[in-house]
């Protein structure tokens, strides 16, 4: 006698979550979604000269003004609801009878951002796993990235200040500060700036924000714990010491699992949403007419390429 293997709970709610994050069941929702709601809109417009408002709509009109007021309609505002829909239908159908909503751009933009909203909620109902994070995280590792810091002091030189005699007045302070190594008072150095002396842990980005790209780019090669210099910014020159250099380093996933969290279901919204479009996109045949020139152009390149092989 043959006996049947029998789940965990926990084994059931693992396997029921694997089959519920596979691609092919979001699209089958997605079909269902769809077909639902066309017809649901069918089952209001299925008789020409006649406006269904059914109870379905009605509920939907209530749950519109509860969220947005935060309270029920009032009898009396329902009623003007309602007035609102038929007078919005009837227009709605005579405008589409006219042919008012062909070739419109901003109808057809409308109607492809509410099909795109419906592909992508699908995917927005997916949580992910942690495992899935962390490949996540792994992939766009310069995304969540922290920024390299820096601890160091500098000595500003005044280039105009001190025209041809800059070199030789960087020279001699350095060597006078290599000498002493960190203990000199620097502050009654060289010349007088707004920014300070010295900065402690400050990030890559406000570095270049406050002495350029060039001086950030320098403290990233310069070795710790040295007088150097001079080295250009945006103000001059200056000589620097660096104390601690902080390389950026992936953060552990439990630091930044809200962002990493945010950025895989958009991830996700994105890729159903493209998955959707080819899907539909296949029952099309698509044929572009080019102007003459374009398509002389492409014969063209076609021919300089049979030529080359």
């Amino acid at each position: 006698m043959k006996r049947h293997a029998t789940l965990s709970s926990d084994e059931y709610r693992e396997t029921l979550g694997r089959f519920l994050r596979e691609p092919l069941v979001h699209f089958l929702l997605l079909g269902a979604l769809i077909f639902g709601a066309f017809k649901f809109i069918s089952s209001e417009t299925i008789e020409p000269g006649k406006i269904l408002i059914t109870q379905g709509r009605i509920e939907s009109l209530e749950i519109a003004f509860s969220r947005t007021w935060r309270r029920p309609p009032t009898a009396s505002e329902l009623e003007g609801l309602i007035r609102d829909y038929v007078r919005e239908e009837v227009f709605a159908r005579e405008a589409v009878a006219l042919g008012l909503d062909k070739d419109d751009t901003i109808i057809r933009r409308r109607l492809r951002q509410k099909l795109e909203f419906v592909s992508e909620d699908v995917a927005a109902h997916a949580e992910p796993s942690d495992e899935q994070l962390r490949e996540y995280l792994k992939a766009h590792a310069d995304a969540f990235r922290g920024d390299r810091r820096f601890t160091f002091k500098q000595v500003y030189l005044n280039s105009q200040q001190r025209g041809t005699n800059l070199r030789r007045d960087a020279s001699q302070l350095l060597a006078q500060l290599r000498r002493s190594g960190g203990q000199t008072d620097i502050s009654t150095l060289g010349d007088s700036l707004l920014l300070e002396n010295g900065f402690k842990g400050i990030a890559a980005a406000e570095v270049v924000k406050q002495f350029g790209e060039q001086f950030a780019a320098t403290l990233v090669e310069m070795p710790v714990g040295q007088w150097h210099g001079p080295i250009e910014s945006g103000f001059g020159v200056h000589l620097v010491l660096i104390i601690d250099r902080t390389d950026s380093s992936l953060p552990a996933l439990d630091d930044v699992r809200a962002a990493v969290r945010r950025e895989w279901i958009n991830a996700r919204r994105l890729e159903a949403n493209e998955k959707f479009y080819r899907t539909l996109l296949q029952r099309y045949t698509v044929t572009i007419e080019r102007p003459q020139a374009a398509k002389d152009t492409d014969a063209n390149q076609v021919a300089k390429t049979a030529s080359s092989r």
